[in-house]
């Protein structure tokens, strides 16, 4: 091996951020805790993927919400800093979770079937209060007191909302329930994180799937729309209609680093939902989404489908089986004030021992290494 020479620049500080929605939900209120004091084996996996990955800063979609944080405690102690499969314990001194709206009782009959208490009757869809939330861990100090929330932020009250309609052009939802209908299905959170590299916005949200619906497309309508709340936030930071649950008005600051993650359950090229959001953020000004991350997994799972893709399959983060095949709907979009070292989708290919790991779940992590730009 050759000697490093002694003027030789220091490596450069980097911080690896990552997104995974990672699946650990349960249909009963207290059900994933439950498991996690047992042992679960899909967590064990999850935290092996971790400990082998290593993130300094992740977002987990899908994490049952449970306002004790008993979940993710039990999720830090028995699971992340116990080893898994061989690999290193790892430890996240600081993370961030709040109540989310899947779950949570409207009182409104949101689905029309003539009933208010069914799980699509929710703000957000689900059976319990909590479930299909998200969890922030990170490495670096969180600061909980800068964070913004956009749970209660009203559809009506986006620009352009679309409205979902009935095929004769009415509206789908009465205007007493369109007025108090919440936009985000789960929330869409600002959680700044003291990193290696100054202070990142960590954008977080999980829209919609943009289908289980009917010729009306609410749950459409409703992916694109949440979709579109960022762009906006990235857009205008003087927006004085964007009110977060504070009642704080405006977007981002134009000089912020963000970067935003989630399961945004949109693909620009294939696949169902309105491509236009997601086209129009990846697209956005301050966003940088030349660097895509990939896999040697997607394409040969993709492959087997035998479905006509117009995009790069082996961006695919999502494997959908024989009904939708994969796509790419994780993603992780940096500001332009980072350089890219490295960044991936974890998913091996067929064989590999690693590969046992992502089966607990339908996605695939997708994460990123960011420094400072070169001089």
């Amino acid at each position: 091996m050759s000697p490093v020479p002694e003027d030789a620049p220091p490596p450069p500080v980097s911080v690896r951020f990552a997104t995974w929605n990672t699946s650990l939900f349960d249909p009963v209120a207290g059900g994933l805790v439950a498991r996690l004091e047992r042992g679960d084996e899909a967590a064990k996996s999850i935290a092996a993927l971790l400990q082998r990955q290593r993130p300094d800063v992740v977002l987990l979609n899908e994490f049952d919400y449970d306002a004790a944080q008993r979940a993710a405690e039990l999720f830090q102690r028995r699971y992340l800093e116990v080893p898994q499969a061989g690999q290193a314990p790892i430890r996240y001194d600081y993370r961030y979770l709040a109540p989310v709206n899947t779950g949570e009782p409207s009182g409104l009959d949101l689905d029309n079937d003539g009933r208010t208490d069914g799980p699509n009757d929710a703000w957000g869809y689900g059976t319990h209060p909590g479930q299909y939330g998200m969890l922030v861990l990170s490495r670096f100090p969180i600061d909980a007191l800068a964070v913004r929330s956009f749970r209660h932020f009203l559809w009506k009250d986006l620009p352009a909302a679309r409205r979902p309609l009935h095929p004769d052009g009415t509206p789908w939802h009465a205007d007493a329930t369109w007025a108090q209908l919440r936009l985000s299905s789960k929330s869409h959170w600002d959680v700044p994180i003291r990193t290696a590299l100054g202070t990142v916005h960590f954008l977080v949200s999980h829209p919609t799937p943009p289908v289980f619906d009917g010729p009306e497309d609410r749950n459409g309508a409703r992916n694109a729309d949440e979709i579109a709340l960022w762009n906006h936030y990235l857009s205008d930071p003087d927006a004085a209609w964007l009110c977060d649950d504070r009642g704080a008005c405006g977007g981002l600051a134009a000089d912020a680093r963000f970067v935003l993650a989630g399961d945004l359950n949109a693909d620009r090229d294939d696949g169902d939902g309105r491509r236009e959001a997601i086209a129009a953020l990846l697209d956005n000004p301050r966003v940088d989404a030349a660097f895509v991350p990939r896999s040697e997994g997607a394409g040969p799972a993709a492959a087997g489908y035998g479905f006509e893709r117009r995009g790069d399959v082996s961006a695919h983060t999502g494997d959908f089986g024989p009904r939708s095949g994969t796509l790419r709907i994780d993603y992780l979009l940096p500001s332009k004030d980072f350089s890219i070292l490295a960044g991936g989708v974890f998913w091996p290919l067929e064989g590999a021992p690693e590969a046992e790991w992502t089966r607990v779940t339908d996605h695939h992590m997708v994460w990123l290494d960011l420094a400072d730009p070169t001089p």
